[in-house]
């Protein structure tokens, strides 16, 4: 969805051509996530060096693409780039239109009024937003945008002119903002008010803070300080004061601050909607809570709750990035897609890494561990995703099946809330996506964990909502992934869970060959995924013949039904042509009345115990005069001889072959898209990290 970025120094000198580099360079980082238009607010208008006496902030929409904005700036007179700041706070955006259409008026920041005392940059959507609007155009306040970002910038301004108290902080104001509303959000707000100050807050929608110091944290984890009535501050649950007496007493809460501190003599601060934006500035971050208000004044950073949930965490943890700014780079390909489809040897071998020893066959998940004994005794296991997450878990339910010998349900996140789905406590429930932010999934999540269910995450980022608020769960370790979509994130969930269902099937005897089995072919199948890579060549001659087309179905059945599942999707997305995943056994039940000679069918026919009734549905479509292309494994003659083309892919253990049988139709979604002249890494109308239902 849209990203936020915002850039804060202090007592760090920084000239404004490198502040607004900084902020237009975040805002690329986030490009990935998609988005229709961007803009940025920054000190400006007195172009004095003391601007901070007499501040005004300065606006910057355009839109497009960054590179849009960043011609806009170069084009703006009277712009002077050797300004230096010795403090200064400048706030950027880039939007994925859901409340009016997509054009500079609608862009954020949004602000207050047309002297801009109020900027705000918006994550997610206000559900309450007309009924504040409605209110404040009572009090003749005038909007110029269709957005509900406009609101929060407005209700700002009309705080902060009938404030009672005179020394109300950033800080408060905010609170008192936001307390009004509904729905999800993360949000920056920047204020000619209170100059070269920042205050970000989040629920439900995801924000983290680089922390980049010339001087000392105090610790790495800073604490929430409480304090009571009488004025003692603590640092935990358990009650004690001053003194250093036994004594226990009852406490009530004013605040609820922790500061980064200690020994700072400059510092410099990014708020973030991803950790990619901050990587190349800082590896120390603070991801924030939901309801957690951060404020950024005079070097130090400062953190209130607005409410503090049982058994909530007392601190907020400076966490070091393992990242790399390389990772985020294309290197020699010339997309970002393209990279991760190449990178899957290694991707697979990252999730492997630390979990599954091939000498002595045993696999070992470290964050289920303790929570294994309960797993066992759970009454069934649910599977909660959406898109291709949600295809990983369609991808291993037969084998997690097999392994378990427990009922396996997967459920695509929105429809499981819909029809508010029946959950015990007794239940175990998955939540898989790679972001770790998909609103659906993380509502789903919320839900499940209300009604008593253990909750388990898998996902790819650390740090993430659902990686916080799940009971346990496994990194998929698949590395950055900056294309919209997902190629080695599903190869990595796919990996994962067939791991997860090796660890419960680990002590039964009567299964230990099947075990083994799988455990060796996993060891392989890094080298069987670069055999299939090298096959780019003739995919990319497919895709040639294919990309005129304006339909392809996707065939098959047993393992390799979610594999078409997932080659439709990457289809849809990259290509926009329309594209359906069919089960070969319903193909007499509806879908065989779109076959005949025009139409292009992909089908994938393995030899694995779903062989024999994939043939009979080879015959089925060959006899309404069409040629299918073939997915099929090397050596079947049998096959090949009905097909107008034939990949042949090397054979492994029948449940891991989905993963061999993907990369192809990967590859081939992207080579048609480039064939087409469409933006392989940010297709239309999507995000990267769904962030609104």
């Amino acid at each position: 969805m849209c990203g936020i970025f915002a850039y804060i120094n202090y007592l760090v000198p920084r000239d404004r051509k490198f502040i607004l580099d900084c902020l237009i360079k975040g805002l690329q980082r986030l490009e990935y996530r998609g988005y229709d238009s961007a803009g940025i607010a920054f000190d400006g208008g007195n172009e004095s060096p003391d601007v901070i006496k007499k501040p005004e902030t300065k606006i910057v929409k355009k839109k497009g693409k960054v590179r849009a904005l960043e011609e806009e700036l170069r084009c703006e007179k009277d712009m002077k780039l050797d300004i230096e700041y010795d403090i200064h706070c400048g706030i950027a955006h880039t939007r994925w239109a859901t409340h009016g259409a997509p054009c500079a008026i609608n862009s954020h920041p949004q602000r207050s009024d047309v002297n801009n005392e109020f900027v705000v940059v918006h994550n997610g959507i206000v559900t309450n937003y007309r009924d504040i609007k409605k209110v404040l155009e009572s009090k003749d306040y005038v909007f110029e945008s269709e957005t509900d970002t406009e609101v929060i910038a407005k209700l700002c301004k009309y705080v902060y002119d009938h404030r009672e108290n005179e020394d109300m902080s950033f800080r408060e104001l905010v609170e008192v903002v936001i307390a009004q509303l509904e729905g999800a959000f993360a949000l920056c707000f920047k204020s000619i008010h209170y100059p070269s100050q920042c205050v970000g807050t989040r629920r439900g929608s995801p924000l983290l803070i680089g922390v980049k110091t010339k001087g000392n944290l105090s610790s790495n984890f800073v604490p929430i300080l409480y304090r009571d009535n009488r004025g003692r501050e603590f640092q935990d649950d358990v009650a004690y004061n001053r003194e250093g007496t036994d004594s226990a007493f009852k406490r009530s809460f004013s605040t609820t601050d922790f500061e980064v501190s200690g020994d700072i003599k400059a510092a410099e601060y990014f708020f973030a909607s991803d950790a990619s934006a901050i990587i190349e500035h800082t590896n120390r971050v603070i991801y924030l809570e939901d309801d957690d208000v951060a404020a950024v004044m005079d070097g130090c950073l400062s953190i209130h709750r607005m409410k503090k949930e049982e058994g909530e965490s007392m601190s907020r943890e400076v966490q070091t990035l393992k990242m790399e700014i390389q990772q985020i780079m294309k290197g020699n390909y010339q997309y970002f897609m393209q990279k991760e489809i190449f990178e899957q040897p290694e991707s697979v071998i990252n999730t492997m890494r630390g979990r599954v020893n091939f000498k002595d066959k045993e696999v070992i998940l470290g964050g289920l561990q303790d929570h294994l004994s309960e797993i066992h005794r759970c009454r069934r296991l649910l599977f909660i995703a959406c898109g291709t997450s949600y295809h990983s878990a369609i991808a291993t339910r037969q084998l997690l099946e097999e392994l378990t010998e427990l009922p396996v349900v997967v459920e695509l996140a929105s429809d499981f809330l819909d029809r508010r789905t029946p959950i015990f406590r007794d239940d175990i429930c998955f939540f898989i996506s790679q972001s770790g932010e998909t609103a659906d999934t993380l509502n789903a999540l919320r839900y499940c964990k209300k009604r008593g269910a253990l909750t388990v995450g898998i996902t790819n980022t650390v740090g993430s909502s659902i990686s916080r608020e799940t009971t346990c769960g496994v990194h998929i370790n698949a590395g950055p992934e900056i294309g919209v979509a997902s190629t080695k994130a599903y190869t990595s969930q796919f990996i994962s869970l067939v791991m997860f269902g090796l660890v419960m099937n680990q002590d039964r005897i009567s299964t230990r060959s099947r075990r083994n089995e799988i455990i060796e072919a996993l060891e392989n199948l890094p080298n069987l995924i670069k055999e299939v890579l090298e096959m780019d060549e003739d995919i990319k001659k497919l895709a040639e013949e294919l990309y005129e087309q304006k339909s392809i179905l996707l065939m098959g059945r047993g393992f390799n039904y979610a594999t078409c599942l997932e080659g439709a999707l990457k289809i849809k997305e990259l290509t926009y042509l329309h594209s359906e995943g069919i089960l070969a056994g319903e193909l007499k039940h509806g879908p065989l009345a779109l076959v005949d000679k025009a139409m292009p069918v992909i089908m994938i026919i393995m030899k694995d115990s779903m062989y024999t009734k994939c043939q009979n549905a080879l015959h089925e479509v060959t006899a309404r005069g069409c040629a299918p292309i073939l997915i099929c494994q090397k050596g079947d003659k049998e096959s090949q001889s009905k097909a107008s083309r034939v990949i042949e892919l090397p054979g492994t253990v029948d449940c891991l072959q989905g993963i061999l049988c993907v990369i192809p139709l990967q590859l081939l979604a992207f080579h048609t898209a480039v064939l087409r002249g469409y933006d392989v890494d940010c297709p239309r109308n999507l995000a990267k990290s769904v962030t609104v239902e």
